[in-house]
């Protein structure tokens, strides 16, 4: 088994934490990228931006950034590969100051670290020296470097296949373990609901206001009593749900004080599941109570409250078969580095969501992170070693 320059790529993993990059902000952490990918042998023309970021719907600095690597030696003419990961952090990790610590990368800012998935990057520049320092035998590859996914799988939904080459297979790099091989994953809806209700002095007329807060709670209540709240389990299937932000458009707080009623209010929320048929029941059934409760709130006159509900599904579930290439690929490339393949599925969602329906199927690999987007983050150095052996034997196999 090839042993990589474990030294170097420990370096790379700090360079690049140190840079910062959140979802829709990875100008920076391209541009570092690109440079370590160029000091280690890539030809700058190998290197390019697609504009992706021309269709995703957020403000987004700059395109997925996708290599192309000719095959080498005895495997050249192989079928091709797709390396992936993303560049992007979460908002929390912005400032954040790595430090070596013992087998450990921790984070000496208040901040969380990026280890999501700056490993991931670390791990794919890594795999392009050792194949290129030592003219390792490997088939043609593309490695992808998205962008946005933390915000929502962005990257990956609206690249352009034809980018990538004609990659019959991909390896996925963000996760903790190495020896985990991730062959499916959960489905989305990420949806918002504006409540429009009607302004009075709390204190003189509250009768002639509409409370859009009172909406949102009349609704929630009938949402958890249906069981549609949290973790849900219907005769359908299995599923999970959630509110997240609730305030105005601007991102401050709904309403503008104690002696108003509520006139306006935005909440944001979701539903997963690993059958599209449940997240799209909790859905409905989140639009239902809403539609319901506003109904149900009036002023003096009868007027009922108003909402406009809109969803959309921000990627499909996903479950790739045992015997499929893809998945054997990964479990030999696992064997080979002397761990135990751990085959499972993810309650999150991932790039690997779309590739396959880009028609690339996907799994995916960790390489160390632990307590994502937490203040406590910090990056195993073992496990990100072993993701970074585990790469060379995926191309390599």
């Amino acid at each position: 088994m090839h042993a990589i320059d474990s030294s170097a790529a420990v370096a790379r993993l700090m360079r690049f934490l140190a840079v910062p990059g959140i979802t829709g902000e990875e100008k920076l952490i391209a541009k570092d990228i690109a440079a370590a990918l160029k000091e280690v042998g890539v030809p700058a023309k190998a290197i390019k931006h697609d504009d992706a970021h021309t269709r995703i719907p957020l403000p987004t600095q700059t395109g997925n950034l996708i290599v192309q690597l000719p095959g080498q030696g005895a495997l050249k003419d192989a079928p091709r590969k797709l390396f992936m990961t993303h560049m992007d952090t979460v908002p929390l990790c912005a400032g954040a100051k790595p430090k070596l610590s013992g087998k450990k990368i921790v984070n000496t800012a208040d901040t969380a670290l990026g280890g999501d998935n700056r490993t991931g990057c670390a791990v794919l520049v890594t795999l392009a020296a050792e194949l290129i320092q030592h003219k390792l035998p490997h088939p043609p590859l593309t490695l992808l470097f998205t962008v946005r996914e933390e915000s929502g799988l962005f990257g990956a939904r609206f690249l352009n296949p034809a980018d990538l080459g004609d990659a019959k297979v991909g390896f996925n790099f963000d996760g903790r373990s190495a020896g985990d091989v991730i062959i499916g994953a959960v489905g989305a809806d990420r949806w918002e609901v504006e409540i429009f209700g009607k302004a009075s002095h709390a204190g003189v007329a509250p009768e002639r206001g509409i409370s859009s807060t009172l909406i949102l709670a009349l609704a929630l209540a009938e949402v958890r009593a249906g069981g549609w709240w949290g973790k849900v389990s219907k005769p359908l299937g299995e599923g999970t749900s959630n509110v997240g932000p609730v305030g105005n458009k601007a991102g401050g707080a709904a309403g503008d004080a104690t002696n108003v009623v509520t006139d306006y209010l935005l909440a944001k929320g979701e539903s997963r599941s690993h059958d599209p048929r449940v997240f799209k029941a909790i859905t409905a059934a989140y639009k239902a109570a809403f539609e319901a409760a506003a109904a149900a709130v009036t002023d003096h006159a009868g007027t009922p409250g108003k909402v406009k509900f809109h969803a959309r599904t921000d990627y499909f579930p996903f479950r790739l078969k045992e015997n499929t290439p893809a998945v054997k690929a990964a479990a030999a490339a696992v064997s080979a580095i002397g761990r135990t393949p751990n085959l499972r599925v993810a309650n999150g969602g991932l790039d690997a969501n779309w590739m396959g329906k880009h028609g690339i199927p996907t799994v995916t690999f960790g390489a160390g992170q632990n307590d994502i987007h937490t203040v406590n983050e910090w990056v195993d150095l073992g496990e990100f070693d072993a993701g970074c052996r585990l790469a060379v034997a995926a191309a390599t196999g």
